[in-house]
């Protein structure tokens, strides 16, 4: 059973995703169990002011950046530690020339800590080459967005890392309501499909049928389709949170979905050719630090 860490501490409520150490379990529940942990957590929590609807959802699509040989997903298979991951993500269907860009480092390192650090651009800033020629940037909102937006570029360029695929998903979201900075969210129709460009997906991915999925039974082998429920705190987890996973019996999981988007991909579609045994990971893991 799995679960996050101490009781709760002082109260750095509002903190929401400005922290950027934090710790997460991962599980995978059966849709039917969905509704039954909603409403067990309802005096605890509160809708992300983010999300839409009376069941609080939005659509998240990340750009998974990689080496030349796959490194970053073949660490995340193996679960190797220290490892991290570079993504571009946005939000939504459509393409405002105002909506948010997030690049994005998340590493995971030795005592199970995710450290994150992220800079936001606006669909408007965006480049093909704003990634690989930094120079052509605008000065964005802050000095940490542009010292955070830089250190991913150069990291980005000492690895070779280019876009390598999208990853889809419906993501329901709160946020705890009077404890410490906390957050439960529950992802469903978890898709992907390969992509080598620096473009952004826009309308013209709108269509799920675009998208292959990953939360199948033979995607996920089980023996039926699950949600994601995550559960991120910092050290000192919310009482209520700790109870929530012993009274339904959770059992956490290290799963990836880009991980797992590139043993589907690989498996059952048309694969991602790359040299699997003849580069240590070792040395793109210790490129961060």
């Amino acid at each position: 059973m799995g679960v996050l860490g101490k009781a709760a501490g002082p109260s750095r409520k509002g903190a929401k995703d400005q922290i950027i150490e934090r710790y997460e379990k991962k599980y995978l529940i059966h849709p039917r169990l969905v509704p039954q942990i909603r409403k067990w957590m309802e005096p605890f929590c509160i809708p992300d002011p983010n999300a839409r609807g009376a069941i609080p959802e939005y659509t998240t699509t990340t750009m998974q950046l990689d080496t030349p040989f796959m490194l970053l997903a073949r660490a995340g298979e193996r679960n190797a530690s220290p490892r991290f991951k570079m993504r571009i993500r946005t939000y939504g269907y459509d393409a405002p020339p105002k909506g948010a860009v997030f690049v994005e480092l998340k590493r995971r390192v030795i005592n199970g800590m995710v450290v994150k650090s992220r800079s936001m651009l606006t669909r408007s800033m965006w480049h093909r080459e704003i990634i690989t020629k930094p120079d052509t940037s605008p000065l964005l909102r802050s000095a940490k967005d542009n010292s955070n937006f830089l250190e991913f570029c150069r990291l980005a360029r000492e690895l070779g890392a280019t876009p390598k695929m999208l990853i889809r998903y419906i993501r329901e979201s709160y946020f705890s309501a009077n404890d410490d900075y906390a957050r439960i969210t529950f992802d469903r129709r978890i898709s992907y499909r390969t992509h080598n460009t620096w473009d952004l997906p826009g309308p013209e991915l709108a269509d799920w049928k675009l998208w292959h999925p990953i939360d199948t039974t033979f995607g996920m082998g089980m023996d039926y389709s699950p949600y994601i429920l995550e559960l991120k705190a910092m050290a000192d987890a919310p009482t209520w949170m700790l109870e929530l996973a012993e009274r339904f019996n959770l059992d956490a999981t290290g799963f990836c979905k880009y991980a797992s988007a590139m043993r589907v991909e690989n498996a059952a579609i048309n694969g991602i050719t790359y040299d699997s045994e003849s580069h240590n990971l070792m040395p793109y893991s210790q490129a961060f630090y």
